[in-house]
């Protein structure tokens, strides 16, 4: 059988296609696209003017400037341990090495909300440490610290998730080669293994870095809702909605949404650039 026709074998009748794409398409009108349009609508429903200014109120400013710092810890140490934890799984051989792989995927299957009382448990006022803590005034829960944790706790498992089949597939070849040259190990990684998991760890890091902005039971948890301290933007745009201020929750929320938009837009370029980078191998 010629190629040819093999091709046409696999192919099915245009009528199933324009079925399958129309149903697809129909979906994500449905699903993402008319919430998605109905955020903005919203948030502009008294004009551009009421929307900005309900984003440039301290509570919100407060909110929006604890969800970038929170962020901006939770990202870095999530890939510093994304690295870690995949180096060590793909490259080295240990016991309970399925252990670790169970743990790392831990966050996936615990709910948010239970992630953040697991906190509650071990650093609240009653908690494990609560004593402790208190006689040495340091505070963890309803406290930047807390939000941080919950969500480190939530997000930790994406850069490593990402990684690991990455370097499994790639194997150990090329840094035994290095070794055997004479590279040491931070130099074997950086001038080896960093270049060739450098796409999938950017990948990793936006979806980290989405969900950390995104995160509202973990983190709704621990925070105590202390307006204008312990609110991050998920968290204002619910107390804004409660309080009938749809202007104003709505606004935020299109705020977390041209966020996320704007990660999506850098993972499409990031999937567009890496087949021209990715290096041919002999």
């Amino acid at each position: 059988m010629s190629a040819a026709h093999a091709r046409r074998a696999t192919e099915d009748p245009l009528w199933i296609k324009i079925l399958i794409l129309g149903a697809v398409g129909l979906f994500l009108a449905l699903i993402l696209i008319l919430p998605l349009a109905a955020v903005f609508a919203e948030a502009l429903r008294k004009g551009l003017a009421a929307a900005l200014q309900a984003i440039q109120d301290p509570d919100a400013i407060s909110a929006i400037k604890l969800t970038m710092i929170t962020a901006a810890i939770a990202v870095p140490f999530n890939a510093a341990f994304g690295i870690c934890a995949a180096w060590a799984i793909a490259k080295h051989n240990f016991r309970f090495k399925s252990l670790l792989i169970t743990l790392i995927d831990l966050p996936f299957s615990v709910s948010p909300v239970v992630a953040g009382l697991i906190y509650v448990l071990v650093f609240g006022m009653q908690g494990w440490f609560g004593t402790w803590l208190i006689d040495h005034d340091i505070k963890i829960i309803f406290a930047t610290p807390g939000i941080v944790l919950a969500t480190i706790f939530v997000t930790f498992p994406f850069v490593a998730r990402e990684l690991i089949p990455l370097m499994q597939e790639q194997g150990v070849d090329e840094e035994e080669a290095a070794v055997s040259l004479g590279a040491s190990g931070l130099r074997t990684f950086f001038s080896v293994t960093a270049p060739n998991i450098q796409w999938g760890l950017l990948y990793g890091i936006l979806l980290c870095n989405a969900r950390a902005m995104g995160e509202f039971g973990a983190v709704s948890v621990v925070s105590g809702h202390i307006r204008g301290l312990t609110n991050t933007m998920p968290l204002h745009v619910e107390i804004l909605y409660n309080e009938y201020n749809f202007v104003g929750a709505f606004a935020v929320a299109a705020l977390l949404c041209l966020l996320a938009l704007v990660t999506l837009a850098v993972k499409t370029l990031l999937e567009m650039l890496q087949p021209r980078s990715r290096p041919v191998r002999h």
